[in-house]
């Protein structure tokens, strides 16, 4: 079968609960980067305290991962841009679950799991999208 036809088809049938989970994985997301931007200097400490240490962009890194989290989250949530916006994402959950919680921190900020799971609903909505309910749809549908 032809890919367009198949991604029209998964389109029409896109249940409703995708939308609600992205939605919640953008308040997810968004929360954290209002969290960083309220208390920079814990994840600065963070950030000093793993390896990623040795590139010396302690204070950049910071601010990279607290805009990218609130202006992603926000993004996500509306459904506008939501694939840029997770694929953005991606890399950041990577690296707290490589660098961060793989350091021996994890015991103390105990959210492996809920990394993992952030990091396979951001996988799911870089291959799926924004869904029906979206910016995204909403303006295919009305400037295309």
């Amino acid at each position: 079968m032809n890919l367009s036809y198949q991604i029209k088809k998964w389109d029409a049938s896109y249940p409703l609960w995708f939308t609600i989970f992205r939605v919640m994985l953008g308040v997810c997301l968004a929360i954290r980067g209002i969290y960083f931007l309220n208390d920079s200097q814990s994840l600065q400490e963070v950030i000093q305290k793993s390896r990623l240490n040795a590139l010396n962009l302690t204070v950049v890194l910071a601010m990279i991962i607290t805009w990218v989290h609130l202006l992603g989250g926000t993004l996500i949530i509306l459904g506008l841009w939501t694939r840029l916006a997770v694929w953005a994402q991606i890399p950041i959950v990577l690296g707290a679950l490589i660098f961060i919680n793989s350091s021996g921190m994890a015991m103390v900020h105990s959210d492996v799991l809920f990394s993992i799971f952030i990091l396979v609903l951001l996988v799911v909505f870089a291959f799926d999208g924004g869904g029906k309910v979206s910016m995204d749809a909403y303006l295919k549908r009305h400037l295309l």
